[in-house]
């Protein structure tokens, strides 16, 4: 009976010391793994607008002002219904930024009042909302819109 008490007490206190000690890199490692909004940089993506493949100042701009966004909110997407947030009909040519590894795809959709996000993982799509004012005022972002 002590030991059908004292062994999941030991485990559930050497459980504690491993989770509030973790490195600083493993817990970076866990929130990069599961947040939205990721940093982009610029040596892993592709930045096109339309048929225009943006190249060096212009890439660098698109992607430091995306960098700079702030997210509002996150959209649910219901099963079925993608290709609604992948190819809104109302939102003009999207920034399409790649990823070189990997198969990841972002579309930036610009506003007057916002930025939609749309990212796109195999068969897995999420979208949601940004303010970046730079983004949004940018001409090249007036240019996709």
């Amino acid at each position: 009976m002590t030991w059908a008490v004292l062994v999941p007490i030991i485990l559930v206190s050497l459980l504690k010391i491993v989770v509030t000690c973790m490195p600083t890199g493993t817990v970076n490692w866990l929130i990069r793994k599961f947040e939205t909004h990721s940093r982009l940089d610029v040596k892993e993506v592709t930045v096109t607008i339309g048929d225009n493949r943006l190249e060096d100042e212009e890439k660098l701009q698109i992607i430091n002002q995306f960098n700079e966004g702030i997210f509002i909110k996150k959209h649910y997407i219901h099963p079925g219904n993608e290709q609604l947030f992948l190819r809104p009909e109302i939102s003009g040519i999207p920034i399409v930024i790649e990823f070189l590894q990997g198969d990841e795809t972002v579309f930036v959709y610009s506003y007057n009042d916002r930025i939609d996000v749309v990212k796109q993982r195999r068969k897995k799509v999420i979208a949601y909302s940004l303010i970046s004012d730079s983004l949004q005022s940018s001409s090249l972002a007036i240019r996709a819109s």
